[in-house]
């Protein structure tokens, strides 16, 4: 019972992870239409997108005390209400041509993003602590296959001119029944400082708001991982479509199009990313991924070809795809009190997710969008080179000595990859 449990839980967290990436990149595929709508230039948008950024860190710097008081649950919940809301209202701003409006709907949809996805990091890190395999990943891979999916609906609303107040109405639907279906799998009280334990290997998740979890030096090293492979990620969906048109001089549904590359490279790279971690552990993996970004964006940022720069696309995608799960894991096998390791760095990477990318747009309008990614291809390659904090097993060793030597456990969150 326990185990069919764990795998309908599982499965509802596939749906929960993919259910924003449906609803971002139906938002992000038509930012092209939605900015000539509004007739905004490329700071203006910039302004727009902040809503996004107020709402996120709204739901961000709530969210941990929220888990930590109701449970992962109700957090997740509202979240996905309010992304779903939020949707809605940016599709109804656009019909009527209200920047405003559209901004009123980026901060519902950003509170959301902050808030629900942290919590549902939470409780996909608590599966992983039960099961001791790695789930992150192919959760994560979800939301990229949402967007692989979003995107593509996106493209061909784009090239057949469907109304965008339309098409977010319908990704809002959608959403909807996803989260009707899903929720009801997601047990009661997973996070909360008052929660009975879990059975499984590891360590029980202690209060998530212990002040020492900001003193570790480690921890705060695998958040910067996170903070440069978010930023990578974000600086995508917020931007790559427009830095085609814009940088590339591609038409508005080509530009879709690489986003859709981009989006099938984030979903390779994370469906796969078990295989390469039972093989090569969590540091190796972080830097291959901080390589082949840094790549990705050197090519985007400074070739004048066209097609070079879309292929390129790829290997910025494939590079972004795994540094925000493995460093979550990492992050929950770095120490006691799982919940508050997981949610500082799960905020970490969300703050660079929803909030660079307006920045961006800033430096978009004084210097153009290619050269504004190139504080995107900085942080990426630092991340190459504090890739070994990622490698937490020792630690993980740490917790519960007794792991070490009990048939057929593995430590809280340690992967495969991470065995000698």
């Amino acid at each position: 019972m326990v185990d069919r449990a764990v795998r309908r839980r599982r499965q509802a967290l596939f749906l929960l992870f993919f259910l924003p990436g449906i609803a971002m990149s139906s938002w992000v595929t038509r930012t092209p239409d939605v900015r000539d709508q509004l007739g905004l230039s490329t700071g203006q948008m910039g302004l727009v997108l902040f809503g996004l950024s107020i709402g996120s860190m709204s739901g961000i710097l709530c969210s941990g005390r929220f888990v930590s008081r109701f449970g992962t649950r109700p957090v997740i919940a509202l979240g996905t209400l309010l992304i779903i809301a939020g949707t809605v209202v940016i599709g109804l701003g656009s019909a009527v041509r209200s920047a405003p409006l559209v901004t009123a709907g980026l901060c519902l949809f950003g509170g959301g993003m902050g808030g629900g996805e942290v919590a549902v990091n939470v409780d996909g890190a608590d599966v992983e602590r039960i099961t001791g395999t790695a789930v992150l990943p192919t959760l994560h891979g979800c939301f990229s296959l949402g967007t692989v999916i979003g995107g593509s609906a996106g493209m061909a609303a784009t090239a057949a001119a469907f109304p965008v107040h339309w098409h977010l109405t319908v990704a809002a639907l959608v959403a909807t029944g996803m989260l009707v279906h899903a929720l009801r799998a997601v047990p009661a009280a997973v996070g909360s400082s008052t929660a009975p334990s879990t059975p499984g290997p590891g360590p029980v998740p202690g209060p998530p708001s212990k002040p020492q979890v900001w003193k570790d030096r480690k921890l705060l090293l695998i958040g910067a991982i996170v903070l440069a492979m978010a930023l990578a990620e974000g600086a995508a969906n917020d931007w790559l479509p427009l830095l085609m048109v814009d940088g590339h001089g591609l038409d508005a549904a080509m530009g879709s199009l690489v986003f859709v590359g981009f989006a099938a490279a984030m979903t390779l790279g994370r469906f796969s990313g078990s295989f390469f971690l039972s093989r090569f552990g969590r540091a190796a993996v972080v830097r291959a991924s901080a390589v082949s970004g840094a790549v990705g964006l050197l090519l985007v940022i400074f070739s004048d070809n066209a097609v070079i720069a879309a292929t390129a696309v790829l290997f910025w995608g494939l590079g972004a795809s795994l540094g925000f799960p493995v460093a979550l894991s990492a992050a929950g096998d770095s120490g006691p009190d799982q919940t508050a390791r997981v949610s500082l760095v799960a905020v970490i990477g969300y703050v660079a997710f929803l909030v660079g990318p307006p920045a961006l747009g800033f430096l978009g309008d004084h210097y153009g969008l290619r050269s504004a990614m190139v504080v995107v291809l900085v942080f990426v390659a630092a991340a190459i080179l504090i890739a070994p904090a990622a490698d937490t097993r020792d630690r993980a060793a740490a917790v519960d000595p007794a792991q070490r030597t009990r048939p057929g456990t593995t430590p809280a969150g340690q992967h495969q990859g991470d065995r000698s």
